[in-house]
């Protein structure tokens, strides 16, 4: 496997964050620009715009603001404290899919801090409302799920031993 510095590594994650950060918030002033009341349908999709004060799904949509971009904030800047972390022993699967994640929750704190909610826009009818940010996040955890399951393969019931070994250590004196 080729050796990958971390500081290239973490280049590269930063890199990819600052562009997903500018995309969604790009895609987010253009659905409140033309959006509002002008719902349009894309097959299963449709654009619907709507604004969430809380967090996932709605959580904590009563709670001031300052609180909310508080703790999202907080959980975003530990989130990148790991990925500078990580970015020692990860991989670039695994660079990439927590810059994914730290750019979704990046955009969707500015977000709420300029528009004092984070604006959702994609709508599937079976689904709540959500935005470019929530597929970066989805994406971004689907990614470490399958790397993970990938390299650390799950542990196994231990051979049992053969006719004439012991089990335990140092041969059973």
């Amino acid at each position: 496997m080729k050796h990958h510095s971390a500081a290239r590594l973490r280049l590269s994650a930063a890199a990819l964050v600052a562009i997903l950060v500018v995309l969604s918030l790009g895609a987010g002033s253009w659905a409140r620009r033309i959006l509002p009341g002008t719902p349009a349908e894309l097959g299963p999709l449709q654009l619907r715009l709507t604004f969430n004060s809380g967090v996932a799904f709605g959580l904590g949509n009563a709670l001031p603001l300052w609180v909310v971009a508080a703790v999202t904030g907080s959980i975003t800047a530990g989130l990148a404290v790991y990925a500078w972390r990580a970015a020692r022993e990860a991989g670039p699967v695994t660079m990439i899919a927590l810059g994914s994640i730290l750019a979704g929750a990046v955009s969707n704190v500015i977000d709420r801090l300029v528009n004092g909610a984070v604006t959702d826009y994609f709508h599937t009818g079976w689904w709540p409302t959500f935005n470019l940010p929530d597929v970066y996040i989805t994406c971004g955890v689907a990614a470490l799920i399958v790397t993970s399951l990938l390299t650390h393969p799950r542990a196994g019931p231990e051979p049992e031993p053969r006719s004439g070994e012991s089990a335990a250590p140092g041969g059973g004196e």
